[in-house]
């Protein structure tokens, strides 16, 4: 009985999924924005004003900011910084590398994304190729793990096409301290969504379920700690990681995207997979 209620608790309704579309947009919009302003020698902080104006102009609030202690919209994260890193007024330069990670709430319900960017270093094209290929295989594993989900019969299949994808493509670390989540009414639920293989199927794929995938990949080690600010997660071999997120429902008629713009269609294609609005 406790198993079958802990079910009923991570699948949203039809109608619950729809009010889950306008947080996953504004989200978006949040990260669009930042992406609009993204430069060397712009700070941290200053993106974080144009991430709160699109999810205000949708109506919603920052959800990062519903946290207790933290005053900001977004997480940036630059060079050997991992997650939760509080947006500074240090500049970007060039041959950085940065994740923004981002949130809304509408109505009571979440969204939740990231993504990540270098800043070319002309002077050092190969520091911005090897840096831009950590982005790539990180990003292109969040999508393989997207496209597992839609295949799927149990959750814990995305994180063996997650792991399955990086170790092909490379010899980068998955973090193993920091997962993606089931999200809804909080920004943060059960089930847990491993970036890896572990024992056990997970819960049943089905119509519903609403995850944030979410993998953090490593050029070099894995082991990571927290900083005296209580927030910001560094690596403590001072190496670059990458991060991408998308918010993602599992509906009646296969999955959609709710933190992308186009339901995750430009992402998916070239896996095989058509995404399908929410009914």
């Amino acid at each position: 009985m406790a198993r079958n209620m802990f079910r009923r608790s991570i699948y949203k309704t039809p109608a619950q999924l729809r009010l889950m579309r306008e947080p996953g947009l504004a989200t978006a919009a949040a990260l669009e924005a930042t992406k609009g302003a993204l430069r060397a020698g712009i700070t941290p902080l200053e993106l974080d004003a144009p991430a709160e104006a699109a999810i205000r102009d949708r109506g919603g609030r920052p959800n990062f900011m519903m946290e207790p202690g933290y005053r900001h919209t977004i997480c940036a994260n630059v060079n050997a910084h991992v997650v939760h890193a509080i947006p500074t007024d240090q500049p970007l330069r060039p041959g950085d590398i940065v994740a923004i990670d981002a949130g809304a709430e509408i109505g009571g319900w979440h969204g939740d994304s990231a993504y990540t960017v270098v800043v070319p270093d002309p002077a050092d094209p190969k520091k911005t190729a090897a840096l831009q290929e950590l982005s790539r295989v990180t990003e292109q594993a969040m999508w393989h793990g997207i496209a597992q989900l839609a295949r799927a019969s149990h959750l814990n299949e995305v994180g063996d096409a997650i792991a399955k994808y990086v170790h092909s493509e490379s010899n980068y670390g998955i973090l193993e301290d920091y997962i993606g989540h089931g999200i809804g009414r909080s920004m943060h639920e059960d089930p847990p969504v491993f970036n890896y293989p572990v024992r056990g199927k997970g819960p049943e794929v089905r119509p519903g379920l609403v995850v944030a995938i979410e993998p953090i990949i490593a050029a070099g080690g894995i082991d990571t700690f927290t900083e005296d600010d209580g927030w910001t997660v560094t690596m403590e071999d001072g190496g670059a990681s990458a991060q991408w997120e998308h918010t993602v429902a599992v509906h009646e008629n296969g999955i959609w995207v709710l933190t992308a713009s186009d339901g995750g269609a430009s992402g998916l294609a070239p896996l095989g997979i058509t995404p399908t609005p929410i009914p």
